[in-house]
């Protein structure tokens, strides 16, 4: 068990998130970045969607009720557990009564702390990720607060990891793809879409990032029928300053889709602080699906590295 001491601004029960669902109006959300929540899961032994906390802005502190094996991953908060340093990348036994602080984040924005077994919550339309909005998964559907108890579910007997598995490296440059209103817009707002930079705002939040940057003007006028949206897509209020959706995005949006986010790079965006600067590079669906394809085979690496024996 794990008795949330001090929570982060955002801290939250995900998992991979709700799959199947959005014709009906659910919203997938799990974690944002999904990558160093697989990773974290198989360091500790778990299936790749088990539910772990998913912490954004540090400091925090738990307390582990329970001995356990926890890893952590995602961002770098300097964490200890106890007197000493915890390293991320790895998976570590815990004893019951020890502490586990984060600071504040080092590089990166979001953190998984994933223990054996996973956190045991009540699976709501096939996961257990919180939905703040909807109010619903997770615990009571809400972010976690100060003396917050969460259980662990059963676990196969995992190992501390020796050494460190090297975490894929956080970058500013995210891949995208043209989107199908991209040529109702004008010539310039297309090339400063992936020319210009693009400054991630303070109101950027898990359902979008909202970009300053270049006004991106659309030759179209009038509204546009509602349609579907899904994480990544790069929406262009009538302001023109675009919204890349992320994991708890809703189901159908009317601002025309500039672009799309691919899906091998969200994970990169996820870790991505408000007040940073990004750019957009141009790819093709040839391309996303080869980034899409290596990052499988580098999950399939760490896997076969940490089962070899």
């Amino acid at each position: 068990m794990i008795r949330i001491v001090k929570p982060a601004l955002q801290t939250t029960v995900q998992d991979l998130g709700r799959h199947g669902t959005r014709h009906l109006g659910v919203g997938t959300c799990g974690a944002m970045d999904s990558l160093s929540l697989r990773i974290g899961n198989d360091l500790v032994g778990n299936p790749s969607d088990a539910a772990g906390l998913e912490l954004c802005l540090p400091p925090a502190t738990m307390r582990f009720e329970a001995d356990s094996v926890i890893s952590l991953t995602g961002a770098d908060c300097a964490a200890r557990l106890d007197d000493r340093e915890f390293r991320t990348g790895q998976a570590s036994s815990v004893r019951a009564g020890q502490m586990l602080t984060l600071a504040a984040a080092v590089s990166g924005f979001r953190t998984y702390l994933c223990v054996a077994g996973g956190i045991d919550v009540p699976i709501v339309l096939g996961s257990r990720a919180t939905d703040v909005q909807a109010g619903i998964g997770g615990l009571e559907g809400r972010l976690l607060r100060r003396d917050d108890v969460l259980k662990n579910g059963p676990a196969e007997p995992a190992r501390p990891t020796a050494m460190p598995v090297l975490l894929p490296r956080l970058s500013l440059s995210i891949c995208a793809l043209p989107g199908p209103e991209f040529e109702d817009f004008e010539p310039a707002a297309r090339d400063a879409l992936f020319e210009a930079p693009w400054t991630v705002t303070p109101q950027s939040n898990r359902m979008g990032y909202r970009l300053q940057g270049a006004a991106l003007s659309n030759r179209r006028s009038g509204e546009m029928k509602s349609h579907a949206v899904f994480p990544g897509t790069i929406q262009v209020p009538p302001a023109g300053a675009p919204i890349v959706l992320m994991a708890d995005a809703q189901a159908t949006g009317g601002y025309p889709r500039i672009g799309a986010v691919i899906a091998a790079d969200l994970w990169r965006l996820a870790q991505i602080a408000p007040g940073s600067a990004i750019r957009f590079v141009r790819t093709d669906r040839a391309g996303a699906l080869r980034a899409l394809q290596r990052q499988r085979s580098y999950l399939q690496r760490i896997h076969r590295s940490l089962h070899a024996n």
